[in-house]
């Protein structure tokens, strides 16, 4: 049985980066069929607001698991089971930093400069170019659903360890 959990600020990021994952999701999907109106201007901006404070947390959470060791693994697991968790984990953890940034990425080609929460402009990482903002855009719109396959796999190897294996891992990140 586990009884190690991680700290309170890794469960504090997770599920907090977890919430705001699902509503840049949803806002996302939302916004991509509003017609050109000051009411889509500010779901863009919302939807951007929430990437940005994404990959801030996102960025903070990497130096966080850098410096405190998350709990171990149940024994049981194999060493195959182990090794394929923590590729899961690097690849959640590169998607959750490529997104936003690909997502700001397109804002800059496509001509839109970002200003965090109306207050502080962010800088544009290219000059404007619009063939590459649609490639960029694709690309974004492809990295989150490949986030969601590797969430909808994170969320079910929990509930398989929690309800299969009996072995209590969710207690680890449970608040």
């Amino acid at each position: 049985m586990i009884r190690e959990k991680y700290t309170v600020t890794a469960i504090v990021l997770h599920w907090a980066i977890a919430l705001m994952m699902a509503i840049a999701f949803s806002v996302g999907l939302y916004m991509c069929d509003l017609k050109l109106s000051p009411w889509k201007l500010h779901v863009y901006a919302w939807h951007k607001w929430v990437g940005v404070t994404i990959l801030g947390l996102v960025l903070f959470r990497i130096l966080w698991r850098m410096l405190h060791h998350p709990p171990p693994l149940p024994m049981h697991m194999t060493l195959w089971m182990k090794w394929l968790s923590g590729l899961a984990h690097l690849a959640i953890y590169l998607l959750m930093v490529a997104i936003p940034v690909t997502g700001w990425l397109y804002s800059s080609a496509a001509g839109v400069s970002v200003v965090y929460l109306n207050l502080i402009p962010l800088p544009d990482l290219m000059g404007k170019d619009k063939a590459l903002s649609h490639l960029l855009k694709e690309i974004h719109e492809t990295l989150n659903w490949t986030m969601l396959a590797f969430v909808v796999l994170h969320v079910a190897a929990a509930l398989k360890h929690q309800f299969m294996d009996h072995d209590h891992l969710l207690e680890r990140m449970r608040p």
